[in-house]
């Protein structure tokens, strides 16, 4: 499978959005949160506690970044969207520059 880089950044930002979507909206928690909460049901708190790796290596470096921004109580969403882009992009190029050494090697 040779997937070219930009194919692959696409790719790995629909994806990134979509899991954030997934633990905010479908699963009730907070993108700051990364373990279930008392408040949700018993699956979705096991859901939460299993998905709570990958959500330390999307969201756990933008945790400043958040705070900053919710300094502001009028913080439009763009921001964070803008946020989550640029640092996902450059996640996505490194992990395609690893996977691409490992491919060659």
């Amino acid at each position: 499978m040779n997937t070219s880089r930009v194919k692959f950044v696409l790719l790995f930002l629909v994806f990134a959005f979509a899991f954030l979507f997934g633990t905010t909206q479908l699963l009730d928690q907070a993108p700051e949160s990364f373990l279930g909460s008392e408040s949700q049901a018993a699956w979705k708190s096991v859901i939460s506690t299993v998905l709570s790796p990958i959500k330390i290596v999307l969201i756990g470096p933008l945790l400043p970044y958040i705070n900053f921004l919710h300094q502001d109580p009028d913080t439009p969403p763009p921001f964070f969207l803008a946020g989550f882009a640029v640092y996902w992009i450059i996640l996505a190029f490194g992990i395609h520059f690893l996977l691409g050494k490992m491919k060659r090697a």
